[in-house]
């Protein structure tokens, strides 16, 4: 079974960050892995006009001292008592890299990723823009953990949710998803389309699942149209008490805009359950 050694958590300034600090350190755990706690943020139009309040001589002194506050809390949850001992944990700063740019690089030799939903009321977090999940995600290839920004999470993974398709989206998340799988106590598996119309349905799913080991009970859902499959996948995930949904993120860079498809766009928007998803 895939192994998980090396967990990359993204923090910023806000509060939320303590709960994708706490998933991530129970995730490695459980599974003897590292995280590494890799704080950036980027400058934002709120700091331009801070900075352009105090003129041209303050703007440098100004990002400097925004800079070292959002650093700074984010240094307090991470140096919380409650956090310290097992698992390792390591403390890394982006400094002056793009975001996007900077925890890409960071995550190529990564296992998982832990981030965090968008929130545009928290302004603890302005700093991070709204398609920064889904661009990381796209420009590494890594599979992302992502947290939802409300909500407390007790258990993770002791009942998952698979959003299954035959393509290469899906089957990167599941493959992921692996040493998760194999702690589970049930899965439930929905797909978009007829599980027996062809090769790479449910059924065959299912095989792989067993041939890597996963014991869990395993249930099968009916089909869920695509036209509506973000707001039928979250349904389902509440309705069968998932702590756990695993699905493909579809979406592409064109001219410089990040395109998501729908169910992609709806779950990243609306999420209630931490979602593993690899592009």
């Amino acid at each position: 079974m895939s192994s998980l050694r090396s967990l990359l958590l993204h923090l910023d300034a806000s509060p939320r960050s303590a709960v994708r600090l706490a998933l991530a350190r129970d995730v490695a755990a459980r599974h003897d892995a590292t995280v590494t706690a890799l704080f950036g943020v980027a400058p934002t139009l709120l700091d331009l006009k801070l900075a352009s309040a105090d003129g041209a001589a303050g703007v440098t002194l100004l990002f400097e001292q925004l800079s070292a506050k959002r650093r700074d809390d984010a240094r307090r949850l991470f140096d919380r008592p409650d956090f310290a001992a097992t698992p390792p944990m390591l403390w890394r700063e982006l400094g002056g890299q793009p975001l996007v740019a900077g925890v890409t690089r960071h995550a190529l030799c990564s296992d998982l990723l832990v981030l965090g939903q968008h929130d545009g009321d928290d302004l603890q977090a302005l700093g991070v823009p709204s398609d920064f999940v889904a661009s990381v995600l796209v420009a590494s290839g890594k599979p992302a953990l992502v947290v939802p920004y409300a909500g407390a999470f007790a258990t993770l993974g002791r009942a998952v949710l698979i959003a299954w398709k035959p393509t290469r989206e899906a089957a990167r998340a599941v493959s992921a998803a692996l040493p998760l799988l194999g702690q589970a106590q049930s899965i439930h598996i929905t797909a978009e389309l007829d599980p027996d119309a062809q090769a790479g349905g449910t059924s065959d799913l299912e095989a792989y699942l067993r041939l890597h080991g996963v014991a869990a009970r395993i249930e099968r859902h009916a089909a869920i149209p695509a036209d509506a499959a973000g707001d039928m996948l979250l349904s389902l995930a509440a309705y069968v008490g998932a702590d756990l949904l695993v699905m493909g993120c579809y979406g592409h860079s064109r001219a410089r805009e990040l395109v998501l498809g729908g169910a992609s766009r709806t779950v990243l928007k609306s999420m209630t359950v931490p979602v593993l998803m690899a592009h």
